[in-house]
């Protein structure tokens, strides 16, 4: 299994930053899912966040949402996200799960970790849960042997920094603005600032998402962070395709040419 330490490790040595895509589990349907997701590892992408469709999503701008709705259309269940892991997690990729915290306390903390860890995830990114409630995922994450991952925000203090990199153990995701997911013309300028605040806070690597959608806006990222994140844009590209196979097409395209950005560093 590829954990987060290894693909970080290696960016590191190449001297470069890790490209992390988003799909969520379910779209374009529960088999499509996979095979999307293996065809952005295939074009270049060191890390997969696997979303968890939730009804109910706060950071999670319209793109995500549209293509969330048609998951959870299509019956999509924490099981199937946890087929979706396991295929992704074959391809080699490290692979977690993004979710909101009340899925995870209804199915079962203890659980939930167990499972994943047993599909051949690595961790999971949580970012509607807060240092002050995380203990019991921590340590369910923890003796499952799964790392976690939280946010920090432009708006967050400098003793909220402290706070959430406390309770990460795979890397600090730093969103780039304040607002939802989704592609933008340009990434924040606060992002390079954030970065800069949260590794005086800790070693762990810091991934910027939130606004990525082209290889110059992953480079202009790459020169800052250990990680570049990107959803929406890969997202879109499924949306306004005409089938499956066009945007598998389509996303891997995006995805050569996001990585070939992260490797120039700006």
């Amino acid at each position: 299994m590829t954990t987060l330490q290894t693909v970080f490790a290696k960016a590191k040595a190449d001297n470069r930053a890790a490209l992390v895509g988003y799909l969520p589990a379910g779209f374009p349907s529960k088999d499509g899912a996979i095979a999307a997701a293996a065809a952005l590892v295939e074009a270049g992408c060191d890390v997969i966040e696997i979303g968890l469709p939730y009804s109910d999503p706060l950071m999670d701008g319209p793109t995500i949402q549209d293509a969330v709705h048609r998951s959870l259309i299509n019956g999509t269940r924490i099981a199937d996200v946890m087929r979706t892991v396991e295929g992704v997690a074959a391809t080699g990729a490290a692979t977690l799960v993004m979710t909101y915290w009340n899925p995870i306390d209804r199915y079962g903390a203890e659980r939930f970790a167990r499972d994943l860890a047993n599909a051949g995830g690595v961790g999971t990114i949580t970012p509607d849960l807060t240092p002050e409630e995380s203990g019991t995922w921590r340590e369910a994450s923890a003796a499952a042997g799964i790392d976690t991952v939280f946010l920090v925000a432009p708006s967050s203090t400098e003793e909220r920094i402290q706070a959430v990199a406390e309770c990460c153990t795979g890397f600090v995701y730093a969103a780039s603005l304040m607002g939802v997911t989704g592609a933008r013309e340009s990434v924040n300028v606060a992002a390079e600032g954030l970065v800069k605040r949260t590794r005086a806070h800790t070693d762990l690597p810091v991934c910027v998402g939130l606004g990525v959608g082209t290889g110059a806006q992953a480079a202009e990222v790459a020169g800052y962070a250990d990680g570049v994140i990107v959803g929406s844009a890969f997202i879109r590209r499924m949306l306004d395709a005409p089938d499956e196979a066009a945007g598998r097409a389509s996303i891997a395209e995006l995805a050569r040419e996001m990585a070939q950005g992260v490797r120039s560093r700006g």
